[in-house]
C-alpha cells in the first residue's frame, strides 16, 4: 500500500486513535500508570459482552467443522498471531485433542513467536503458502485475527479460504474492520483507543485472548470434552495434570485414591474413561464403546447405561 494511503488508513482506525484519558500517562508515577491502564482494561469485558451472539455463531461453525472431520485454524500476525498459536497449543493438554485439531499460524513462521517479524504481515503469498503447508481444505474453519482489521497476510488467508469453500471468522477490534468483508461471521469487540497509542497488545490483545478462550473452550464443551465443568479429557502428560486427573476421578466417583489410581492406570490415564468404568461398573473396552456410541459425551453414556 502507498505510504500516504497507509497513513490515511491508520488514522481512521479506532485502535490507532489517541486516548484522551491517558494523555498525561508519561507524567505519572508507577502506581498512577498501572492504575490508568487498569481503568482502561475495565472496558474490555464489556466490549466482549456486546459481541457474544457473534462469538456463539462462530462456535457453532467450529463445532460443525469438527463434526465433519475438519480443523480449527487460527491465523494472524504479531500479537494477534501469537495469541492464536497460544490458544491452539493449549487445546492439546486441556482437552486431549490431537495437535492437528487446532492449529495456529503466524506471519513469519515459528521464529515470529519469539522475535518480531513486522514485515511478515504484508506478505500475502506467505499466507497462502502457510495454509497449503497444512493442507487446508473446505472441511476446516479459518479464524483470521487482526486488531487493526487490515493486515494483508490475514486478508489473503481469508480470501484463499473462501476459494476453498471453507467457513471464515474475522476477529478484530475496529468496528469497520476490512477483514469483516471476507468472513461469514465477524467478531468486533470495540475496546476503544489504547492507553498507549497504537499498542494493540493492550486492550485489543486482551479482548482477542478472551474471545479465543471462548471459541475453543465452548466448541470443545459442545463436542463432549467436559463433564459438568471438569476437564475430563485432559492429557495427563505431567505430574500436575496426572494429579488433577486423579482428583477428578475421586471427586466424581467418590472412590478412594487407591482405587482411583488403579482404574486410571487401567484406563490408560484417560480420566473420562476411568470415570465411566467406575460409575458404570464396567471394564475399559465396554466403557470405551459406550462413550464412542454417545459421541464422547460422558453424561449421555452414563444416562444410557
Amino acid at each position: 500500500m502507498e505510504k500516504q494511503s497507509l497513513i490515511n488508513n491508520l488514522q481512521g482506525l479506532l485502535t490507532e486513535q489517541r486516548n484522551p484519558d491517558t494523555m498525561d500517562i508519561d507524567q505519572l508515577d508507577s502506581l498512577g500508570i498501572v492504575s490508568r491502564i487498569n481503568q482502561q482494561d475495565h472496558q474490555v469485558a464489556i466490549a466482549v459482552e456486546q459481541v457474544l451472539p457473534q462469538i456463539a455463531q462462530a462456535v457453532d461453525l467450529i463445532v460443525t467443522a469438527f463434526k465433519a472431520g475438519g480443523r480449527l485454524i487460527y491465523i494472524g500476525a504479531g500479537t494477534s498471531g501469537r495469541l492464536g498459536v497460544l490458544d491452539a497449543v493449549e487445546c492439546v493438554p486441556t482437552f486431549g485433542v490431537d495437535k492437528k485439531c487446532v492449529i495456529g499460524l503466524i506471519a513469519g513462521g515459528e521464529q515470529a513467536m519469539f522475535e518480531s517479524q513486522e514485515g511478515a504481515e504484508d506478505q500475502t503469498m506467505a499466507a497462502i503458502n502457510d495454509l497449503d503447508a497444512i493442507q487446508f481444505s473446505s472441511r476446516d474453519i479459518l479464524v483470521g485475527i487482526a486488531a487493526s482489521g487490515r493486515t494483508p497476510y490475514v486478508i489473503a488467508a481469508l480470501e484463499y479460504a473462501a476459494q476453498k469453500g471453507a467457513k471464515r471468522v474475522a476477529l478484530s477490534c475496529n468496528p469497520d474492520a476490512t477483514i469483516a468483508e471476507f468472513a461469514d461471521v465477524s467478531i468486533l469487540p470495540v475496546v476503544g483507543a489504547e492507553a498507549l497509542t497504537g499498542s494493540t497488545r493492550l486492550k485489543a490483545g486482551s479482548a482477542q485472548k478472551m474471545v479465543l478462550n471462548m471459541l475453543s473452550t465452548a466448541a470443545m464443551i459442545r463436542i463432549g470434552k467436559s463433564y459438568s465443568n471438569l476437564m475430563v479429557d485432559l492429557k495427563a502428560s505431567n505430574d500436575k495434570l496426572y494429579a488433577r486427573g486423579l482428583q477428578m476421578v475421586m471427586e466424581v466417583t467418590g472412590v478412594n485414591q487407591k482405587l482411583a489410581e488403579e482404574t486410571l492406570v487401567a484406563a490408560g490415564k484417560q480420566v473420562k474413561l476411568a470415570i465411566m468404568m467406575l460409575l458404570a461398573d464396567t471394564d475399559a473396552v465396554s466403557a470405551q464403546r459406550s462413550l464412542a456410541e454417545c459421541g464422547g459425551f460422558l453424561n449421555k453414556a452414563l444416562a444410557r447405561d
